[in-house]
């Protein structure tokens, strides 16, 4: 179940992007219409981008970003004192 969400989510991502390519293929990124809906699609965009990082996290794809973070409690050799 869990994996439907995280495709949703990247779904949900993706498509507001869609619709700003075509706010801008179509030439109305000028007008108010068209900036108000580009902002809100950027909105959507952001919060289920969001939504997949959160996921991404739990499911322990971003652990490269935490390399050189240690355990609580343990100190690295370097740092002891002799």
């Amino acid at each position: 179940m869990r994996a439907v969400t995280f495709l949703m989510a990247i779904v949900f991502c993706l498509v507001p992007l869609a619709g700003i390519a075509w706010i801008i293929v179509a030439g109305s990124i000028t007008t108010v219409d068209g900036l108000f809906m580009s902002l809100i699609l950027l909105s959507l965009s952001g919060i289920s981008f969001l939504n997949v990082l959160w996921e991404m996290k739990d499911r322990g794809m971003l652990s490269f970003l935490h390399k050189g973070k240690t355990e609580p409690g343990k100190e690295p050799a370097a740092s002891k004192a002799s």
